[in-house]
């Protein structure tokens, strides 16, 4: 008999983050002593008449919201049918980014492995269990963390002597002066000067460049120190097909785009358009597993690699199904601040700094499902007071 969904739930939790405030505009974290900063995420179950429920964690308030225009139309369906859902909801969602599409998405393969009683990397096809990981930092600051080229250079030797195999800058934002351009030409030739030769080094301004000048420095920079990649330079904001096209045929370094474009079909346009070296895709913002491991494949099909955005549990399963993917993203990391993972998991699950075993590489989950489980206690307990039904 094929199981049916009753009941989908959204619970918008809260959570601190010590130590930690927001660079000159507000937009990135950054270490700053004695400042907290409160984190929301939503947290979703999918019940089922098996008594088998899909769950998941993430999230955001757009993602929330387009969840509500469409969760009604899931209840009463089967939940195994994911690729029917996917193609309908995408539709339904075709005036909006779709990113509602992601979370409800990944709750349902973690109800079908939990039905199967297999992990999701076991039902998209297995290829590895242990994942290479490289440390991606805060942004910097100015309160004596990631406050200098030089500091940055000692953190990535710091990421270097606990495992890391690689290393990825997320640098200077929040001002429009000059110098920032500077410091981040220096920070790129410190780090590399640094450990260039023993690890794999990438550059993330995160659009922050105010110009393709600007962007075109910085990759000059990371050419003298063969960075593995260089990942969305400026303010066209990561989604300018001839842009990019334009700024590889004038740097060496590859570059890493596309986490800031949404959709199976752009993805596969900035690819055949010669926009992009490696391709992004992401499980929460991809619409789910199902949308990233589209993206995954058609990349395998022009023979380039897939790189997955941030860290979590379903981006170990889909890293894990994947050929064409280098790297685990161990996110936000910094030598004074802890990182931004939500204190949501019990057992030995985590995405914190010390996570790496001795060869630089993290587990994926072999438990059904995503194969982790979810502190719901602290989920109640912090809870917004928006709470979503729908059945």
């Amino acid at each position: 008999m094929t199981p049916t969904i009753t009941r989908i739930e959204s619970t918008e939790f809260r959570y601190p983050l010590e130590d930690v405030g927001t660079d000159g505009h507000g937009f990135n974290l950054a270490y700053e002593p004695g400042t907290t900063t409160e984190r929301k995420l939503f947290a979703l179950k999918i019940h089922t008449d098996e008594g088998i429920t899909g769950e998941y964690i993430g999230g955001n308030s757009p993602g929330a919201a387009q969840i509500n225009t469409f969760a009604n139309y899931l209840v009463g369906k089967s939940p195994l049918e994911r690729e029917r859902h996917w193609s309908e909801v995408k539709r339904a969602l075709r005036k909006y980014d779709r990113m509602g599409i992601g979370p409800i998405d990944i709750a349902l393969w973690d109800f079908a492995g939990k039905y199967y009683g297999a992990p999701i990397h076991e039902l998209l096809g297995t290829y590895r269990t242990r994942l290479p990981t490289y440390a991606s930092t805060y942004h910097a600051d100015e309160h004596g963390g990631l406050d200098s080229p030089e500091a940055y250079a000692d953190f990535a030797e710091e990421c270097r002597d606990a495992g890391y195999p690689g290393f990825k800058i997320h640098g200077w934002g929040g001002s429009d002066e000059a110098r920032d351009v500077k410091r981040e030409v220096e920070t790129v030739r410190a780090v590399g000067e640094r450990v260039g030769d023993e690890m794999d080094l990438m550059a993330d301004p995160a659009c922050e460049l105010e110009t393709f000048a600007d962007a075109l420095k910085v990759g000059r920079a990371c050419d003298e120190y063969d960075f593995l990649w260089y990942e969305d330079p400026y303010r066209d904001g990561g989604i300018s097909q001839h842009a990019h096209k334009k700024l590889r045929e004038m740097i060496e370094t590859p570059l890493l785009q596309t986490e800031h474009i949404r959709g199976l079909e752009p993805h596969t346009d900035f690819i055949a358009n010669g926009a992009t070296d490696f391709v992004r895709a992401d499980p929460e913002y991809d619409a789910g597993i199902t949308g990233a491991m589209k993206i995954a494949r058609v990349a395998e099909g022009f023979g380039l690699d897939v790189e997955f955005h941030a860290p979590g549990p379903a981006q170990r399963h889909c890293i894990a199904a994947a050929r064409n993917a280098n790297y685990y993203e161990l996110a936000l990391v910094h030598p004074m601040a802890q990182n931004t993972q939500p204190p949501v998991y019990e057992g030995d699950y985590s995405d914190m700094f010390d996570t790496i075993d001795d060869e630089g590489t993290v587990p994926v989950p072999d438990g059904p499902g995503l194969g982790v489980d979810y502190d719901w206690d602290y989920v109640e307990a912090n809870s917004t007071g928006s709470v979503h039904v729908y059945e």
